[in-house]
């Protein structure tokens, strides 16, 4: 059979070594955001090194404070105005068209420092802890019938004195409704997850306050 003329040629799949290369790419990006004085925080991190592996989408929100990593998490996870709220409310409506197995995402409520846990398969609003080590990082995740995403909220001292928080978001897919799904919302999460980052590390040791 002849072959026609024109045609593109057929995209090969990277080889196993070009993957190694692409996630220790990655691994240098990330370790650019967050750097303890003589320790690169990605690489002391096993944990999350090993959640990098196969991302389909991977990014970084930063923030500095001198609060701790409870009251980061607390003010970060209780933000809730009023226009994220009708986004989570589009978000159903997107969720039902997609036939997602979690359609419906409860936000909770005010979260309080000493009501986070760092104890795996406990629930911090929709998410589950996967890991988590105090003072240091927690790893939440939420898993659907079309991908999975976890957020990594790592903290360390930063060259100011201050305590440097970055949260990852990793995404890996399941099905071609994965990425169908995050491309529509990528805008969105990125607003939502820098605003968590921003409300994390004006936080206190007060507790969460409603915005």
């Amino acid at each position: 059979m002849r072959h026609s003329e024109g045609l593109a040629p057929r995209r090969a799949v990277p080889p196993p070594d070009e993957k190694r290369d692409m996630r220790d790419q990655l691994l240098a990006q990330l370790s650019t955001h967050l750097r303890r004085p003589d320790v690169n925080t990605v690489q002391a991190i096993p944990e999350l090194a090993d959640l990098l592996s196969g991302a389909d989408h991977v990014d970084v929100k930063t923030a500095e404070s001198q609060v701790s990593l409870r009251e980061f998490v607390a003010g970060a996870m209780s933000w809730r105005p009023g226009w994220m709220r009708m986004l989570f409310g589009a978000r159903t409506v997107l969720a039902r068209m997609l036939r997602l197995r979690e359609p419906d995402v409860p936000l909770g409520g005010p979260l309080h420092p000493e009501e986070v846990s760092f104890t795996p398969g406990d629930k911090i609003a929709f998410f589950t802890v996967t890991d988590a080590a105090e003072d240091r990082f927690l790893v939440l995740e939420a898993a659907d019938n079309h991908l999975t995403c976890w957020l990594a909220i790592v903290t360390a001292p930063s060259a100011a004195g201050h305590a440097r928080f970055e949260m990852v978001t990793v995404v890996k897919y399941h099905r071609w409704t994965g990425p169908l799904y995050f491309n529509i919302i990528r805008p969105f999460h990125h607003l939502v997850v820098a605003g968590m980052a921003n409300a994390g590390a004006r936080s206190s040791a007060e507790g969460a306050r409603r915005p």
